[in-house]
């Protein structure tokens, strides 16, 4: 049915354009390019020329319909100049857009033809040049004439929305009229020609909660008071049709899905009037004890709902949070109970939005309270002392037996147990108080020193006698009072020097007094001399009253040949009652100084030899030993840096750890030098070793479990043996062992290295210089001395 509508416009237009083509050609005839204008004048009433245009044909101007499917080509009009004759000879040509591939001209007559279905939508017109040729010659007979051929429009495009699909929230409870949104269509047809393009909206589906605008698209709302409680979603259908919205227009359609948003139009509401809840005695502080909850069905910020407890006796001991995960009041314990003062409570709480609309806020109020009732159950509880904690005082150095304070308990249930006291041996690991078990009385069992443990922090139990399980535990501080039963003394060990030309009353040393007492007993200091030295010639003392003394020097020359040393006894007396004093002695040395007062020596040995070598000599000498001194550190690093030790020991032979050589070997073929199976007494394996050295007053029976093996080579075994035996022989000598080695070893090529023959021998060397060495080398002079020397001395 489309298609023959869209055949019968095609047709009706085609027979107006053929119409009016018609009465063109009859009315003018053309003229090269340029349209024809006619027109007359006419005068007016006072004279004046009147001029009266009258529109004619425009030939530089063709329309030709679009989407036209006919089966003849369709014509488009007809080119003809004026010496034209009729006659053949002039032939007309077409160029330009399309020529000859969708318009054709007929070269006679000058007819144009469209050969194609033109669409507007993809070009709407075409520029296009005629000439006027001589047909024989192809002599140009006139300028050559541009025209254009515009395609006419036909409502072959239905209107499409921009999406297929839209998405639009709006507040629930609006206003009707209120803007939702706007959806607009498009339409490819010539907005200019006809109402192919004029779009008119209409609602198909959404009545009657919603409503379109017709000529703009906005979609508003159409109902008051729309509940998102009651339905959140809408699902709207608006159509676009052109020519106005006429029969016979196009249209399209899309979908918009409104979503209603939440505000706060609903109080909170709480399901039921009354909770009962329960809690233990025994609960501690932050506990929780319940929940209740207020149902809002409004959503986000607008359900939030905060928790209060506006009234009730229980206010100071419960305490009510918001848990916003779950929208829940939670009820917490705020303080301990006691099941024997009040067995149950009742609380009025209150649930209320945090953000309330204004606009609704004519539906409130928006919260609700609810009663909870809190029943409190009975605990077994465990003795609770009067006191969070207790602090006693005594006195250091009391009697044992001395009390010093007492604590307390009770059983706080109905039962009202007795109650038995212990100290935790953990906190008196040195056991210096007992408790009572009855009445908790706490009592000294060895004397206190302040100055050793100034506080004694304890803990005390306190159990039911019949319920073992049920204990409290106290911290009890006990400070130990001081006494004073420590004198002062020097506060460091003091040692003062004195120049030989120290001026009269010159102070060399300031000292200073300790006492382990507080300072109840301790400062202040009183310095003083002994009575009896109170007029010592040497030295006097100055009390500086500020817990320091000064020592003066009294008379002036002092030498170090005559008295070195000498020491000051001081009285040092403490500020408490009874004062306890105590007499400290300071050593002073006798130095010898330069002249700005400097120590340059103290002792008398440095005087002597200081008389005899000059200073020089002195620093030359230490100088001596240090470059020594430098010199073993670096021969024994570069010892271990070569891996040597100083003295080698062979870790494959260990005895020679322990074995002392008073011979001198048998040479290269010694090999049983070494042999530990000659460091063992044949005689010890009985269990019976004689002493050379002394003679045995009494033989003593062998040791069982002592004997080494005849051949062992197990030097420990060997070497703790014989350190047992010696320990356990009464008849030996203070030290350990004896051993005499007389062997020398067998078939040594380099001979012996006894010296003992030296002296019988012929030898070449000449020991004369011996008799140079001294006294302590006069034996060895005579000894190994030329013969006349030894002819000399006899």
């Amino acid at each position: 049915p489309k298609m023959k509508e869209d055949n019968c416009l095609h047709a009706a237009l085609l027979c107006l354009g053929m119409l009016c083509y018609s009465h063109a050609l009859g009315t003018e005839r053309l003229s090269h390019s340029r349209p024809s204008l006619h027109g007359h004048h006419e005068r007016g009433k006072e004279g004046q020329v009147l001029h009266r245009s009258k529109r004619g044909w425009v030939w530089n101007q063709f329309f030709v319909i679009e989407e036209y499917t006919g089966p003849d080509p369709v014509l488009v009009g007809r080119l003809h100049s004026d010496i034209d004759s009729g006659d053949g000879n002039i032939k007309y040509i077409l160029s330009g857009e399309g020529a000859g591939i969708i318009f054709v001209i007929d070269d006679k007559s000058g007819n144009i033809h469209a050969t194609k279905t033109l669409d507007r939508e993809e070009r709407a017109q075409y520029t296009l040049t005629a000439q006027a040729v001589d047909r024989n010659t192809n002599r140009p007979l006139e300028p050559p004439s541009e025209f254009i051929v515009k395609v006419q429009d036909i409502n072959d495009n239905p209107p499409e929305f921009l999406h297929e699909n839209y998405h639009a929230n709006v507040p629930e409870r609006s206003n009707v009229g209120t803007s939702v949104i706007q959806v607009t269509a498009s339409d490819a047809d010539d907005p200019t020609y006809g109402n192919s393009a004029k779009l008119v909206y209409s609602i198909l589906e959404g009545q009657p909660y919603f409503s379109v605008e017709a000529q703009t698209g906005i979609i508003r709302t159409a109902l008051p008071n729309m509940d998102r409680e009651a339905k959140e979603e809408y699902h709207v259908v608006i159509q676009a049709k052109d020519m106005g919205g006429h029969m016979g227009g196009l249209s399209g359609t899309t979908k918009v899905t409104i979503t209603l948003t939440d505000v706060n139009d609903n109080p909170p509401k709480f399901p039921q009037s009354v909770y009962q809840m329960s809690v233990s005695e025994a609960a501690v502080p932050g506990e929780e004890v319940g929940r209740v909850k207020a149902k809002d069905p409004d959503i986000g910020e607008n359900g939030l709902v905060a928790y209060s407890i506006i009234d009730g006796d229980g206010m100071d001991l419960f305490e009510i949070t918001t848990d916003y995960e779950t929208q829940e009041g939670v009820v917490k314990l705020k303080k301990t109970l006691d099941y024997e003062t009040k067995k149950s409570y009742s609380l009025k709480v209150e649930a209320a939005n945090v953000h309330i609309d204004p606009k609704f806020i004519s539906n409130g109020p928006f919260k609700d309270t609810v009663t909870v009732k809190i029943a409190v159950e009975d605990a077994d509880e465990p003795p609770v002392f009067l006191k969070p904690s207790y602090i006693f005082e005594v006195q250091e150095n009391a009697a044992s037996g001395t009390v010093v304070g007492k604590v307390h308990a009770k059983d706080p249930d109905a039962a009202n147990s007795a109650i038995r006291y212990s100290i935790d041996r953990h906190t008196d690991l040195e056991r210096y108080f007992v408790i009572n078990a009855e009445d908790g009385n706490i009592k000294t069992i060895k004397a206190l020193d302040r100055e050793e443990i100034a506080w004694h922090n304890i803990s005390v139990f306190a159990v039911e006698v019949h319920k073992q399980h049920q204990e409290a535990k106290v911290p009890v501080a006990i400070k130990v009072v001081d006494v004073n039963d420590n004198a002062p003394k020097f506060a460091a060990a003091y040692e003062a020097f004195v120049c030989e030309n120290a001026r009269s009353n010159q102070p060399f040393i300031t000292i200073s007094a300790d006492d382990k007492d507080d300072s109840a007993n301790g400062p202040r200091f009183i310095f003083s001399l002994p009575p009896e030295i109170i007029h010592n010639p040497n030295f006097t003392l100055r009390d500086n009253r500020d817990n320091t003394a000064s020592v003066l020097v009294r008379r002036e020359g002092f030498s170090r040949q005559q008295q070195d040393v000498y020491l000051l006894p001081i009285v040092i007396s403490d500020g408490g009652v009874p004062a306890l004093s105590s007499t400290n002695t300071l050593t002073v040395r006798v130095c010898a100084c330069d002249g700005a007062g400097a120590l340059l020596s103290c002792s008398a040995e440095a005087y002597a030899l200081n008389a005899g070598l000059s200073t020089g000599a002195l620093i030359a000498i230490l100088a001596c030993i240090v470059i020594l001194l430098v010199i073993v550190v670096l021969f024994v690093t570069l010892k271990r840096q070569k891996k040597e030790p100083l003295i080698v020991f062979e870790e494959e032979d260990v005895r020679e750890n322990i074995i002392t050589y008073d011979d001198e070997g048998g040479g290269e073929e010694d090999t049983e030098a070494f042999d530990i199976a000659t460091l063992q007494n044949p005689d010890g394996i009985n269990g019976f070793i004689p002493r050379k050295d002394i003679k045995p007053e009494y033989q003593y029976l062998p040791r069982p479990g002592l004997r080494p093996a005849p051949n062992s080579v197990d030097v420990d075994d060997f070497i703790n043996t014989r350190i047992q035996e010696a320990d356990n022989d009464p008849t030996a000598p203070p030290y350990d062992s004896i051993q005499i080695y007389g062997y020398e070893g067998r078939g040594s090529v380099a001979g012996s290295l006894s010296s003992l023959e030296s002296a019988t021998t012929d030898s070449d060397l000449d020991y004369d210089y011996l008799q140079n060495w001294g006294p302590r080398f006069k034996k060895l002079a005579d000894l190994y001395g030329s013969k006349d020397t030894f002819d000399d001395d006899s």
